[in-house]
């Protein structure tokens, strides 16, 4: 079986559309998929109705992942199998979403210091009708400006310490996790080796995010070595915190892919375990 339990759409930073990722769902042959947007639930009732029409075979788990602030990081968490339309989460999002609203304006204005005028609204032009994250400022760059690729663009202007760098004024972890709880879903720390923190500090993380209450860990996302995942399993299982599996697809591409993110454990307990999953045979096997 085939379980994915973090993607994006075009809600927020991804490239397919809620029914284009339905269907790459499909031609990856993905049984349980999660779509996790930034701050958003927005695109899900359009993936609901692209399953039912296109591929009835698939678990689809609503999802969100929500930016959250720790000491001077900026750290992602997972929410799954959430009540999309809880009041309490809804009006948390909305103000995520002003708060990116604000953080873009900002990003706009100091890359124009930077000799990138109308950067706002070609970036605007992007996201569409989905979230306008730093992704689409990068993309805006690599197209219009000649910056080298999505990732000199964050090297050299968007990400952290970087001369169009912002700090959004994001929540603590623990209200990010309060939120996801009330609205009947699991948090879970998002891809927790990709802070370009120490391991010193990524402890310190993992204890924190369990003592304020969080369910879970992604053991297994694309990027991560051999030393480093069984370092963030060793961390699972010292704070009791259930293992999940996600690609953080964004797009096709030779390093990631959906479905790409393969999980077996005989030590820690998946966060699905108690799932009621069309199929009997919940586990899953590692890549080849």
């Amino acid at each position: 079986m085939k379980i994915d339990l973090h993607s994006h759409t075009t809600f927020s930073d991804g490239h397919l559309t809620p029914v284009e990722l339905i269907q790459r769902a499909q031609t990856m042959q993905v049984d349980v998929l999660a779509i996790t947007d930034h701050d958003t639930t927005d695109g899900l009732a359009m993936a609901h109705e692209a399953a039912g029409k296109h591929f009835p075979a698939l678990q689809l788990i609503d999802g969100v992942e929500i930016s959250t602030r720790w000491h001077n990081f900026e750290i992602h968490i997972v929410g799954l199998a959430i009540d999309k339309q809880h009041p309490v989460l809804q009006d948390f999002l909305n103000q995520q979403q002003q708060k990116r609203e604000e953080r873009a304006v900002n990003i706009a204005e100091k890359l124009a210091k930077c000799g990138f005028e109308g950067v706002l609204d070609r970036a605007r032009r992007y996201a569409g009708e989905g979230q306008i994250t730093r992704a689409h400022f990068a993309r805006v760059l690599v197209n219009n400006y000649q910056v080298n690729s999505f990732e000199s663009a964050f090297k050299l202007y968007l990400g952290k310490g970087k001369r169009a760098a912002v700090k959004a004024q994001w929540p603590g972890m623990a209200e990010a996790i309060n939120v996801i709880q009330q609205a009947g879903g699991r948090a879970v720390l998002a891809h927790p080796v990709h802070y370009d923190m120490t391991s010193k500090w990524l402890r310190r993380l993992v204890a924190q995010f369990s003592a304020d209450g969080g369910d879970g860990i992604e053991v297994v996302f694309p990027g991560i070595n051999a030393d480093k995942q069984a370092f963030v399993r060793e961390l699972a299982q010292e704070h009791n915190l259930l293992a999940s599996a996600g690609s953080d697809f964004h797009f096709p591409g030779r390093w990631t892919e959906l479905g790409r993110c393969g999980f077996a454990s005989e030590v820690l307990t998946p966060v699905w375990h108690d799932w009621d999953l069309k199929s009997s045979n919940s586990s899953i096997e590692e890549p080849a």
